[in-house]
């Protein structure tokens, strides 16, 4: 696993596509620099540091700097490569990954770690993308990130954006298969209340109802309000007002918008009710909230 600051970009020194239609045995190397393989099709059969990794379709591998590997078995194989430095980047063990993930995928503040999450993506060594969906959509990125690495100048900076972007939808999908991995029967409910995440965050700005959400995830409200609460702490309708306040709290610290204003724009049109919502949560009116901001 990898801590990696994704406030930084990284710069990427090398990008290609390799397909090796007969038998291939990787060469012998020591690198200064990271080296991001993701097989399309066949098997790469590599040793690092002694130790011997077969890579098969779907699968994402770091190399590490300063760590001699080499091919130990000739295969036919079809793979994306991107030679990358970080300006901070280093490796890390994670002894309670389940736990990390339901901090992370699941904002569940109950799990509690000793990890700094800000600005933070815990990237895996090695990962298979199982899932079709994921698997095409991996292979869409690098194929567009290729197609902008060979137009070169400006585009450059482009593609280690898209190549950062990365870094945290393949650290997503790995925590998203530890969850699924330990849930057993409350799997596909863990699933769904992660999308049901994203979906609120997506559309908190707007009404959402309980019929929106039946059908946007073809279940019963009560049933998945129910697993909600169990896995976040908190029932849906008040995990939304949080996000609704958390968002005008940053909104009355760096803007000059009216309180009505923020209001609408955090999905609490009514300017009575955003007040009493926001005290509800916050223990103080919006008024009372930015003066004593201004105390500061």
């Amino acid at each position: 696993m990898f801590a990696i600051n994704v406030e930084f970009v990284p710069k990427i020194n090398i990008m290609g596509f390799i397909s090796y239609k007969s038998p291939w045995l990787h060469f012998k190397r020591n690198l200064d620099e990271y080296v991001l393989y993701f097989i399309k099709s066949g098997e790469l059969h590599i040793r690092e540091n002694g130790i011997q990794y077969i890579l098969k379709k779907g699968d994402i591998f770091v190399l590490e700097p300063h760590l001699e590997h080499e091919g130990f078995k000739k295969h036919v194989c079809d793979y994306y490569y991107i030679h990358f430095n970080h300006p901070d980047i280093k490796p890390i063990y994670i002894e309670d990954l389940l736990n990390v993930a339901r901090h992370f995928i699941l904002e569940d503040d109950r799990s509690l770690t000793n990890l700094k999450d800000d600005d933070i993506c815990y990237f895996p060594k090695r990962f298979t993308l199982s899932e079709k969906k994921s698997l095409h959509h991996t292979l869409h990125a690098m194929n567009e990130m290729l197609q902008l690495y060979k137009r070169k100048h400006y585009n450059r900076n482009l593609t280690a954006l898209r190549f950062a972007e990365l870094f945290i939808e393949v650290s997503r999908e790995n925590f998203m298969a530890e969850l699924q991995k330990s849930g057993g029967k409350n799997t596909k409910s863990i699933v769904k209340v992660h999308a049901l995440l994203d979906y609120i965050h997506h559309e908190y700005t707007n009404k959402i109802t309980s019929s929106d959400i039946e059908l946007e995830f073809e279940c019963n409200y009560d049933y998945i309000n129910r697993i909600f609460k169990k896995v976040t702490g908190h029932t849906i309708t008040r995990y939304v007002n949080m996000v609704r306040i958390n968002h005008a709290k940053e909104l009355i610290e760096a803007t000059h918008l009216s309180f009505s204003e923020i209001g609408y724009l955090t999905g609490l049109n009514d300017p009575f009710y955003f007040s009493k919502v926001f005290k509800q949560y916050v223990g103080l009116s919006p008024l009372q909230y930015y003066k004593r901001l201004s105390l500061f």
